[in-house]
């Protein structure tokens, strides 16, 4: 039976599709029931009904508080009975009340080396800092905002040719393989969640989660 999975979007969904496309291949034993955007004009529920998968729009600005938001969209993910929810580029900052509800059970994927670089313009940041290298990471969602244990990580060197633009770029590619390579770790219950660590095949990860290479499967 595939594992049911609720996926967040509020953009164009390019994690989305790349979930799509590894479960179409066979290389994911998953089952999208849904995918809610809380953005009506996001371009990931068009990749969502093109792949046949129930879409809802969810939009924040019809509610008073953050708190009411988040307590719809806990009753919309709970009609499907998901075993995870993925937050693919849905750009929300979760209540606590929400995130500790799908505690150990809700992913994000954030575009830095974390915890370097939490929060928004993350490859600006790094080019200004002068890093060596920058990347993504995949991680168990928290309260508080891009803190959650890491479980995997991507890098790639800043060149002085890079910009902003190129860098992420090159981002994007990097989380298409590593996102899903987490949720295929997760629904065939490898990765695991206790006490605010993240363990995978019982063994604790680093603070910094495993780097990803070709080897990993």
């Amino acid at each position: 039976m595939s594992f049911p999975i609720v996926v967040l979007i509020s953009g164009s969904g390019s994690n989305l599709q790349a979930l799509i496309d590894q479960s179409l291949q066979g290389q994911l034993n998953i089952n999208i029931c849904a995918v809610i955007s809380n953005k009506a004009d996001a371009y990931g529920l068009e990749r969502a009904k093109a792949a046949g998968i129930p879409t809802h729009t969810l939009n924040h600005k019809s509610f008073d508080s953050r708190e009411a938001f988040d307590a719809e969209l806990q009753k919309l993910i709970d009609q499907y009975q998901p075993k995870l929810v993925v937050l693919a580029g849905f750009m929300r900052i979760l209540t606590e009340t929400f995130a500790q509800h799908y505690e150990g059970r809700m992913l994000n994927i954030h575009p830095s080396l974390l915890p370097k670089y939490k929060g928004l313009n993350t490859h600006q940041r790094a080019i200004d800092a002068n890093e060596k290298e920058h990347g993504v990471s995949v991680h168990f969602v928290s309260p508080e905002l891009d803190a959650g244990a890491v479980i995997l990580q991507a890098s790639t060197d800043i060149t002085k040719e890079d910009t902003a633009e190129s860098l992420a770029s090159r981002i994007h590619a990097m989380e298409h393989i590593i996102y899903p390579l987490a949720v295929k770790w997760f629904s065939e219950d490898r990765l695991t969640f206790h006490d605010g660590k993240a363990f995978l095949d019982k063994n604790t990860l680093s603070e910094s989660g495993i780097l990803y290479n070709q080897a990993l499967t």
